[in-house]
């Protein structure tokens, strides 16, 4: 008998120990080599441990357990062969006359019941969009008035009864009680919490804000994603826009993509963005590296490659490591400001929000256009008031403009000029 010991990897430098997350695999079952068994949670990201070669898996942890690194956390007996089942030969019947007479009274009275119902599908049904609102406010058809053909209930009827309210007592409720529940907080929200609090106190940490019209940017994007998604596989959303305007204003303005070590700036001389995304576990920022050097499409298929990962558990050390500059997206969750807080050692942020059609002053007439608010949260020990503002102004300035993202910035008339 070959017992092979698994032990929990090394997630990173200054890790000791690690949770186990969730068994892929249970006690007893058969697992192929390099298949996933288990996923651990350190203080920075979730891992897998994979097998080392084919057999029966033994547990020796639960899911939850604190597990120290190099400890021994299952064995797989390689001596154990899987078991596949054999393939039941198929029978064939031969169809007589009897059977497909029986067939044909079976589907005329199938027939017969689904006429039946058709007839009858109005009586409080509800229209397809009546149904997925009140699937929306878990409202019950017996509590609504149809007013529809037949008795089918409308979109109308269910505003109806928002508007006027009903009895709730079949609905789904919560509370009611005093009952408590505790949960043991992940090591990567631990750490989360702690790097938090510590750039609150550790940093001059001050927001500025702006706003940007994005007509130029809906333009751009109707216009061309036909061709972007058929070249590339992928449609240019607001982030690949906001990441390059953000790598030129970088150059312009290098002390927002510096950071501070003890009594020395170190000065970034490329554009490594983290993104933050919010994953299962909680909040990551994978990090697209040198974006300066990306086009649009490229910026895009990164971001959405780091997003995927995220979502499946899937982002490593290597995916979050450095960064010299943070871009988080409140706008997806209905954001309209918010003041965004530091990813150190970095020393800026920039925050996104919903996007709003506000009347706005264009050429003294007042129109309504397409308006994000964006906030730049920056450590002002390295950060002059004057360097954040025209930083976010350059940044508004070539999404108003997007053509400028191809000319470092500049509108492309001042280059022919020579200015």
């Amino acid at each position: 008998m070959a017992i092979i010991e698994m032990k929990v990897p090394s997630p990173g430098e200054s890790i000791t120990e690690v949770v186990i997350a969730r068994w892929v695999k249970k006690e007893g079952d058969y697992v192929e080599k390099d298949e996933v068994v288990a996923e651990i949670d350190s203080d920075k990201a979730t891992l897998t441990i994979n097998a080392e070669d084919s057999g029966a898996i033994k547990l020796f942890s639960a899911e939850g357990d604190i597990v120290k690194v190099g400890q021994v956390v299952c064995s797989i007996d390689t001596s154990v062969k899987e078991s596949k089942p054999k393939p039941v030969a198929a029978e064939v019947k031969k169809e007589t006359k009897v059977d497909a007479k029986k067939e044909v009274v079976k589907e005329i009275a199938k027939a017969e019941v689904v006429s039946a119902q058709s007839e009858s599908y109005a009586n409080e049904t509800p229209s397809p969009a009546a149904k997925k609102m009140m699937d929306e406010n878990k409202v019950p058809a017996n509590k609504i008035v149809a007013s529809g053909k037949d008795g089918r209930i409308t979109k109308g009827d269910v505003l109806n009864a928002l508007a006027s309210g009903f009895d709730s007592s079949s609905m789904t409720k919560w509370g009611g009680n005093r009952d408590t529940e505790r949960a043991k907080m992940s090591p990567l929200r631990k750490k989360l919490a702690q790097r938090l609090v510590a750039v609150k106190n550790e940093t001059a940490m001050l927001t500025t804000f702006n706003e940007v019209d994005m007509s130029a940017i809906y333009a751009m994007r109707i216009k061309y994603n036909p061709a972007i998604e058929k070249k590339f596989g992928v449609k240019l959303g607001f982030m690949s826009f906001f990441t390059k305007a953000v790598t030129e204003a970088l150059n312009h303005f290098p002390a927002v993509n510096a950071m501070i070590d003890g009594e020395e700036i170190v000065y970034h001389k490329y554009a490594d963005i983290g993104i933050a995304v919010s994953a299962p576990k909680g909040l990551v920022v994978p990090v697209v590296r040198n974006a300066e050097q990306m086009s649009l499409a490229e910026i895009e298929t990164a971001i959405k490659n780091l997003a995927v990962k995220a979502r499946d558990n899937k982002i490593t050390l290597e995916d979050m490591t450095g960064g010299t500059f943070t871009i988080t997206n409140g706008g997806v969750f209905g954001s309209m400001m918010s003041t965004p807080i530091i990813n150190p050692p970095q020393s800026a942020i920039l925050g996104m929000h919903n996007v709003v059609d506000r009347p706005v002053a264009v050429n003294g007439q007042v129109v309504i256009r397409p308006m994000m608010y964006v906030a730049l949260s920056y450590d002002h020990r390295i950060i002059d008031g004057r360097e954040s503002v025209g930083f976010l102004v350059k940044v508004k300035e070539m999404l108003e403009n997007p053509v400028k993202m191809l000319f470092g910035g500049k509108d492309p008339n001042e280059i022919v000029l020579g200015l």
